[in-house]
């Protein structure tokens, strides 16, 4: 099968889609991905990758290619231009692909815009199109300061709605995405499906070897929606505890993260910048826990981070200040630890919990639960029979 995959990010950005992608590959399909050139999460283009480098290739078996792009930077003013680059841009570039893809697979981060593309190539060559969801429109405004009763938000719900009720089949991350499409959009039914991500090979289980000090780890985005903070002011009410709290990634908000660490004088933080997959999951090995944190938002409470498949992947207890179904997760695998979103004092006793905990017992309870629920061997073949059924 030769599958038109449409993308805004790829490789060498941080999202699962090309892990997907190069799947696909190894089952024997055919995978071409129309994408940006990468510049998430700092916003300018990556080194290597201006004046077209790059433009068109191969990435182990996946077909690579992108289109003009100009950076999303800071701010909800350049962001849009970001998205409407992608939009445009993309949209151009499928008018002159032939009529040789058997499907189209959205990979929908947000913008909800990027799968125009998509749109243009199904509508022109009357294919299917399988959407997989990972961020709810137009909600996913309202976590730049969008208000819900607002022209824009109002805007972008009925192009929200148009561009959703034009796949064939939209998958979700999250359960509690079901019910959104359904009361927001009316669609539901055999329309969509849950299929919830994976993790990548590289998080396996390790122990960590013994020392004086607790490492409690987090990895990924560094923005205002993960709430970094809450971390920090928990860090500085358990500085005098043998606890260090370990920050990799890169983000928006890292400089402003890093400033508030030394307001509080926290020597018990570190932040080291953006690391390669296979480091991270090392890093992974080396911490006793692994935190996840996520602002107090009814959106965010929605969503499930992909991050914490792969926490329970690389069998580690897991310590949470997050609401939804996230919690609801943690929960039912009894692997770490849980209070509400932005809740401080909750997070402080949630990790003086974990600090008395049988950690290895909670760590082989999140990999068994990662292997019944989350394995990539099971999502590649549900998301290879659903494309196959569009075919």
């Amino acid at each position: 099968m030769k599958i038109l995959v449409i993308s805004q990010y790829y490789y060498p950005e941080p999202f699962k889609v090309h892990d997907v992608c190069e799947a696909l590959v190894a089952e024997g399909h055919e995978v071409d991905v129309v994408t940006s050139f990468p510049n998430y999460p700092m916003g300018e283009i990556y080194e290597g990758y201006r004046n077209g480098e790059h433009k068109d290739e191969s990435i182990n078996g996946v077909n690579v290619h992108r289109v003009f792009t100009i950076g999303r930077k800071t701010g909800f003013l350049w962001r849009t231009i970001n998205y409407y680059t992608y939009s445009f841009a993309s949209s151009r570039y499928v008018k002159k692909l032939k009529n040789e893809y058997d499907v189209v697979f959205v990979y929908q981060l947000s913008p909800v815009l990027m799968t125009n593309a998509a749109i243009k190539y199904k509508k022109k060559h009357n294919k299917k199109l399988l959407l997989y969801c990972l961020d709810l429109w137009p909600d996913s405004l309202t976590l730049g300061g969008v208000k819900k009763d607002s022209l824009i938000y109002n805007y972008y719900k009925r192009k929200s709605q148009k561009i959703y009720s034009s796949a064939d089949k939209i998958l979700v991350s999250s359960k509690m995405f079901e019910q959104y499409f359904d009361e927001m959009f009316k669609i539901s039914g055999e329309a969509i499906d849950y299929l919830p991500q994976y993790a990548e090979d590289v998080f396996v289980p390790h122990s960590k070897k013994n020392d004086d000090v607790t490492e409690i780890t987090f990895a990924g985005n560094i923005g205002t929606t993960q709430s970094i903070e809450t971390i920090l002011y928990a860090a500085q009410k358990l500085k005098d505890e043998k606890i260090r709290f370990n920050f990799y990634g890169d983000g928006s908000g890292l400089a402003q993260l890093k400033a508030l660490a030394n307001q509080l004088k926290l020597e018990n933080v570190a932040f080291y910048g953006r690391i390669p997959l296979e480091e991270v999951a090392r890093k992974y090995a080396e911490s006793d826990g692994l935190i996840v944190t996520l602002s107090d938002n009814p959106v965010l409470s929605m969503s499930f981070p992909g991050k914490i498949q792969s926490y329970m992947a690389a069998g580690k207890p897991i310590i949470g200040a997050i609401n939804g179904e996230a919690a609801e997760i943690i929960k039912e695998a009894r692997c770490g630890f849980y209070t509400k979103a932005e809740d401080v004092d909750g997070l402080v006793e949630c990790i003086s919990d974990f600090m008395k905990s049988d950690k290895n017992r909670l760590g082989e309870n999140a990999r068994r639960y990662y292997e019944q629920n989350f394995q990539k061997a099971d999502f590649i073949k549900r998301l290879s029979a659903e494309l196959e059924k569009l075919r």
